[in-house]
């Protein structure tokens, strides 16, 4: 091991990294409340503002991955269709097999620059979580209870209120509900067989209703949907803790581009879609599986160093004030000021410890416990 690779592993790192995260966070957070009046002058103006200081957040954990851990991402996808990504509004279908494919789909919006406005479907519970959860409550995320008579009346809602926003955007959109498990996947080909569907080796049958019901508010408003493949070489499987240490990784994803008026307006045609959809991403999966690589050849998507900068600025602004409070803390010699603030960097570490034990595959959702009812919708 390397001494930069001795370092990066370091706890001390880990926990600048998410102080600045958190305190910078908590900031934005504030910005944006901020901005509560401006909706009221010019909501257009109000959503532009909040696309940028969404990215001032997102941006961190994408300079993580990318500069950080130093992680290289190669995109698949058929060159003429590159220079529509980031300029034109799509929804994004991505495989949900990973701890940190929803930080790889980030990365790829920000190398396409739709980080600060890219959307996702989220439960409602998050939108009760600082930094994250209010980022996205001013952002105008898509929540929803998985409750499907209720989501169905205020996720169209939701959706409808995107279709004049001002600057380009991805729908992120996991269609598998939840990350993928043997158990998860046991439990869910179980329901294929039972309906009658083709069974999948790589992936968790797909929720029909969500997509249906995004496709349709969305249309006229998205040019396409971006059908994304996510993997990792090596057959690592990459989690946020290794690239907090610093540990590189390489990720394969396949993209292609579906224009929106391929797909079906009526529901049972379109969940047929979705379904064949989703057996072709099987396929793709099989071929990497066996070459090493998906079919077609790479586009280049060069790092870009916004997120870089953002996180450096970040950083200076809020570990100086840290750095004097430390100053302060050993010049006065007091041993009960030291031991508080010992133990309150413990605890902190802990915290942190516990947050991304949050982002493991096994701490996701129930479905698939045998004890609870599935529904496919």
């Amino acid at each position: 091991m390397g001494l930069l690779q001795l370092l990066k592993s370091q706890l001390l790192c880990h926990l600048i990294i998410c102080y600045v995260f958190l305190v910078s966070g908590l900031l934005i957070n504030l910005l944006q409340l901020c901005t509560s009046p401006l909706w009221l002058v010019s909501k257009q103006l109000a959503r532009k503002v909040n696309c940028k200081l969404a990215y001032c957040v997102s941006s961190q954990m994408v300079a993580v991955l990318d500069w950080w851990s130093g992680t290289e991402c190669t995109l698949y996808t058929d060159p003429k269709n590159s220079p529509l990504c980031g300029n034109e509004n799509a929804i994004v279908v991505l495989n949900h097999n990973f701890e940190i494919d929803f930080l790889c789909g980030w990365t790829f919006c920000e190398r396409f620059g739709v980080l600060g406005s890219s959307k996702v479907m989220a439960k409602k519970e998050l939108a009760y979580i600082p930094i994250i959860g209010w980022m996205w409550y001013f952002l105008e995320i898509v929540f929803c209870k998985r409750k499907w008579e209720e989501d169905r009346r205020t996720v169209a809602q939701s959706l409808q209120n995107l279709r004049d926003y001002p600057v380009n955007f991805w729908f992120l959109l996991y269609c598998e509900g939840t990350r993928f498990t043997a158990k998860k996947h046991e439990i869910s080909m179980q329901v294929a067989e039972s309906k009658g569907l083709p069974k999948l080796k790589y992936h968790l049958l797909p929720r029909t209703k969500g997509f249906w019901l995004t496709v349709q508010n969305l249309r006229g408003t998205v040019a396409a949907v971006y059908d994304s493949t996510l993997n990792f070489r090596n057959n690592e499987a990459p989690t946020l803790l290794g690239i907090l240490n610093g540990k590189k990784y390489h990720a394969d994803l396949y993209v292609r581009r579906i224009p929106l008026e391929l797909i079906p307006e009526d529901e049972a045609e379109c969940a047929s879609w979705l379904h064949q959809l989703y057996q072709e991403k099987d396929s793709f999966q099989e071929h990497y599986t066996q070459t090493g690589r998906f079919p077609g050849p790479t586009v280049s998507t060069p790092r870009r160093p916004w997120a870089l900068i953002n996180w450096i600025f970040w950083s200076c602004l809020v570990l100086y004030p840290l750095g004097l409070m430390l100053a302060q803390l050993v010049s006065s010699g007091s041993i009960l000021t030291i031991v508080a603030s010992v133990a309150l960097c413990t605890a902190a570490s802990m915290g942190v410890r516990w947050m991304i034990g949050q982002t493991e595959i096994d701490r996701g959702s129930s479905y698939g416990n045998k004890d609870i009812p599935i529904k496919n919708n």
